[in-house]
């Protein structure tokens, strides 16, 4: 009964951060421009995911794409940068969208 209750509260604490990230993307602005599941503007977040698995330098690359922008690597339409977010918020947002599975 233990286990089940550490594994629910595991998930629900998952579940929660994941919701959380994605009400900072709302928050910034990001889901103007990109959506967890389709391209929309931007590339799809899982896309982005699926590109930079096992990447250990994306989490930062990205961290800083979000905030300086950047271009030419989706295609023709330039990302803005993002002066409104943090360096830790950046870090943040790229984690979770590196986590989209």
């Amino acid at each position: 009964m233990k286990r089940a209750l550490m594994i629910m509260a595991a998930m629900a604490a998952i579940s929660t951060s994941a919701m959380a990230d994605q009400a900072l993307a709302t928050a910034k602005n990001c889901m103007a421009c990109h959506a967890v599941d389709k391209k929309l503007v931007g590339p799809s977040y899982k896309d982005v995911a699926k590109k930079y698995a096992g990447d250990a330098k994306a989490a930062d690359m990205l961290a800083s794409k979000i905030v300086k922008g950047g271009s030419g690597v989706w295609g023709a339409i330039p990302m803005p940068a993002n002066t409104q977010v943090s360096e830790a918020e950046a870090k943040k947002l790229a984690a979770w969208v590196l986590s989209q599975k």
